[in-house]
């Protein structure tokens, strides 16, 4: 009884570290780091971003930055999920009601990010990115009929990334970057006790990761430019302590159920690819597609302190793409408009999809724009909405916790705001 419970809180802490931020973006990835980008849904991310937030999606961008300059922005996620029961089971030893429905587990969440870059010389740049590329925070009510897959999941995963550029010549341009990134999770679930008791597991856990960057742009006709973009994988080990409480709130079994633990968590590798084409003075369109690792969230394994193996699950994440194409009008010398569609595909199965990730396909449509409110200050505005496609849920949950069944639907939408100051 006791390693099924183990396992349990285990599992739940680490699924959870591979989740976004009101699953705006398709696996845990959150792609909202840049106003600008969002206005075309990241269709020209890698080849024709004109402010500091380049350095996170290609730092050889970096380049086309004159002086100094800095860009912050946030973006407001406004998810929608929806998880209607299809046969869940409670288990034959949990003893308590399956219960119903839960209201939509997420609220709205502000995501910021801000950057800067200085030109040092005629060829070499230096800029740093600080962003928030994976995250979640969903709470469900603790009564409903998916408790024993989760209640509250909070994740978050800070990134800095100090950045260097060179431009060799008019038509290249290469940056590279050292990924520094914290992470650190709660996550709660129901866990059946036996005798008709349930209790509730917690794990809180942080840790430090390392990955790297690296990008090139390429200009083979003045009006052409072609970006190309590398993200490592960042390996994380979540140290902290698992606590299970019964129903009056003790804690269970000190020393054995309750006790320090830890749980792998590697997030994907990504590749970009993109190409802008000028048409004339005002506009220009753009195309990008972004290759996810998600292969490396292969398998969730909980170690103990003692160095044992309490678990391996599978999560048997796919390997996606995510293609976007968009278009930018100069409708001014002040105003720059900007607009995109995003396909995004999901890396979860329906073997393995969760209530921490009730994830689908993704279909974005985005709208945004630039004012020059001075030579010095740019302001950017951007607006999103994300259809999420239909799924299953269909996993067992541990002893006595029985199979959550259900369908899931959703949305996200996102509205952003940001400031471009040159200094």
């Amino acid at each position: 009884m006791s390693r099924k419970i183990f396992r349990v809180s285990l599992l739940t802490a680490v699924c959870a570290a591979a989740l976004t931020t009101g699953a705006n973006a398709a696996g845990f990835y959150i792609q909202e780091q840049s106003v600008r980008g969002l206005g075309s849904a990241f269709s020209g991310s890698t080849t024709n971003l004109d402010d500091a937030s380049t350095i996170f999606f290609n730092p050889a961008g970096m380049t086309k930055l004159e002086g100094y300059q800095t860009q912050v922005g946030v973006n407001v996620i406004m998810p929608d999920s929806d998880i209607d029961n299809r046969g869940t089971t409670s288990g034959p030893s949990a003893g308590a009601p399956l219960g119903g429905n839960s209201d939509n587990p997420y609220q709205p969440t502000p995501v910021p990010n801000g950057f800067f870059s200085a030109q040092l010389t005629d060829s070499l740049w230096a800029g740093i990115g600080v962003t928030a590329p994976y995250g979640l925070a969903s709470e469900y009510d603790k009564g409903w009929f998916g408790r024993f897959d989760s209640t509250k999941t909070e994740l978050k995963i800070i990134d800095v990334q100090p950045t260097l550029a060179y431009k060799f010549n008019d038509w290249l341009s290469i940056g590279a970057g050292v990924n520094i990134q914290r992470a650190s999770a709660d996550l709660q679930n129901r866990v059946a006790l036996g005798a008709g008791t349930e209790g509730d597991s917690q794990l809180k856990g942080d840790d430090f990761g390392y990955g790297y960057s690296f990008g090139a742009q390429i200009k083979p006709w003045d009006a052409t430019t072609i970006g190309l973009n590398y993200k490592s994988s960042v390996h994380h080990n979540l140290d902290g302590r698992i606590t299970i409480t019964n129903g009056v709130g003790a804690v269970v079994a000190p020393g054995v159920l309750s006790t320090n633990g830890s749980a792998k968590l590697v997030t994907p590798d990504q590749a970009s690819f993109g190409i802008s084409q000028k048409l004339d003075e005002r506009w220009t369109v753009q195309a990008g597609a972004t290759w996810f690792g998600w292969n490396n969230f292969d398998n969730i394994t909980a170690i103990r302190d003692s160095g044992a193996v309490a678990s391996t699950v599978f999560q048997n994440y796919q390997t996606t793409w995510a293609f976007a194409v968009g278009a930018e009008y100069l409708a001014s010398p002040e105003w720059t408009l900007r607009a995109g569609v995003q396909f995004d595909q999901t890396p979860t199965t329906d073997e393995f999809r969760t209530s921490r990730t009730p994830d689908g396909d993704r279909t974005w449509a985005s709208i945004g724009a630039t004012y020059a409110l001075t030579p010095q200050i740019d302001l950017d505005m951007a607006a999103t909405y994300i259809d999420v496609a239909d799924e299953e849920i269909n996993v067992a949950r541990g002893a006595g916790a029985g199979r959550f069944i259900a369908d899931t639907s959703g949305s996200v939408g996102i509205l952003a705001m940001g400031v471009a100051y040159k200094f």
